[in-house]
């Protein structure tokens, strides 16, 4: 029981003015520390010191949440061998701050008091109290030490939140400067003339991605182009589709032939990926002069070439790249004279793995019918008429992986 008002002495009162005022120094102290951004073991020690020396705690013991963890942030008056021990699961039963009752635990039984922190409902510290002396100002103490404890949990809490905002912030525009670079890697701009046109769709899932698209003119006659799928996805495939692209540009320019080349290329991802990845792959090269086309098919999605009037399926060659360090087998080479009014559609498993809200994949059919009923158009008009349909078909379902698609019209 306190005393009432009037059997206070003056020099009671005094004491009682004394440690209000200490009180509310250290409050000033501790929100000063936080504004002036104080680190986190900083506050801990002005904490653990307040508790100690200023209100007389002879045990504590100071549990912060860390993500999914909780950690021993500051502790005082208790043995090593009773630290080690691990009383989380004892954490729910303390719901608000109250006397601890003996027998749960041994680490547990070293104190009287309880207080829990929670903010917006979710437990993010604890602090247990022992050997605090038991007067008239105890209740007092221990509302004010309630409050502390909730500025100083709250406090790191919000360092905590700030910090992986600072570093979700960091690494959405390091995601978005690779997503820019990786732009740089594939063709802004794809050429037409007389005899031919390219078009394009490039859509990574996660604004970088493993799909990769190219052209290259060879001479004045002949030119190559490519569409690959790099396994995975984010920026380790995205990382994977940057070597690549450096080798299918520095070995296309000096091949000699089409087997040679791509053991070069398996070479140099098997180099890089140890054969934990692999890439699937569709190239071809095409001559002005004799209209004659070139391409192995890596292992990748059969690329549709609607030809004299009926639709084939380019899928001569090997398997995929870099899971073998040396491609197994013979390198199949296709070759196609190609007339005037030819269209060859070529995609990665992001349009044929492509599902609608009710689950249901794009078929093949799907893709035929369009390809055999729209050749005639120009190619980067087919492709918007693609990705109209494609719209259309997903409704509001999600992109599975990376689209790309290149569409090469022939005159």
């Amino acid at each position: 029981m306190s005393k009432s008002t009037d059997s206070i002495t003056p020099a009671e009162l005094e004491q009682k003015l004394n440690l209000k005022q200490l009180q509310i120094n250290r409050l000033l102290n501790i929100t000063q520390a936080i504004n002036e951004n104080v680190s986190v073991d900083g506050l801990f020690k002005m904490y653990t010191s307040f508790l100690n020396w200023e209100m007389g705690v002879d045990k504590l013991l100071l549990y912060i949440r860390r993500d999914n963890d909780w950690i021993i942030a500051s502790d005082s008056g208790i043995k090593e061998r009773l630290l080690k021990r691990n009383i989380e699961a004892f954490f729910p039963n303390f719901e608000r701050v109250g006397n601890i009752e003996k027998g749960i635990d041994p680490l547990i039984d070293e104190f009287e008091i309880v207080i829990p922190v929670k903010h917006k409902e979710v437990a993010i510290a604890y602090v247990f109290i022992g050997g605090l002396a038991e007067d008239e100002e105890m209740y007092n103490k221990v509302q004010f030490i309630t409050t502390i404890t909730n500025i100083i949990a709250v406090a790191i809490e919000n360092k905590r939140l700030f910090r992986r905002q600072l570093e979700q912030s960091k690494m959405e525009r390091e995601m978005e400067l690779a997503s820019e670079m990786q732009l740089m890697l594939v063709p802004r701009a794809l050429p037409s003339d007389t005899c031919y046109e390219l078009a394009s769709i490039y859509k990574p899932q996660l604004g970088i991605g493993g799909d990769y698209f190219d052209y290259i003119d060879l001479d004045e006659d002949r030119f190559a182009f490519c569409v690959a799928d790099i396994s995975g996805k984010g920026v380790a495939a995205a990382l994977l589709m940057a070597n690549f692209q450096a080798s299918f540009h520095s070995l296309i320019k000096t091949k000699t032939d089409f087997p040679n080349f791509i053991q070069d290329l398996n070479s140099n991802v098997y180099a890089v990926t140890k054969g934990d990845r692999f890439i699937t792959f569709f190239t071809a090269e095409f001559n002005r002069k004799t209209r004659m086309l070139s391409y192995v098919n890596a292992g990748h999605n059969p690329p549709y070439i609607f030809i004299n009037g009926e639709l084939q399926k380019l899928d001569q060659g090997c398997t995929f790249l870099g899971s073998f360090e040396s491609i197994p087998g013979e390198i199949g080479v296709g070759s196609i004279h190609i007339p005037k009014k030819a269209m060859i559609l070529s995609y990665t498993d992001g349009l044929s793995d492509l599902r609608n809200e009710n689950d249901v994949f794009l078929t093949d059919e799907f893709i035929e019918q369009l390809v055999t009923s729209h050749h005639k158009l120009p190619a980067a008009v087919f492709n918007e008429l693609l990705q109209q349909r494609i719209e259309e078909f997903r409704g509001e379902a999600a992109y599975p992986d990376d689209l790309t698609v290149l569409t090469a019209k022939f005159f």
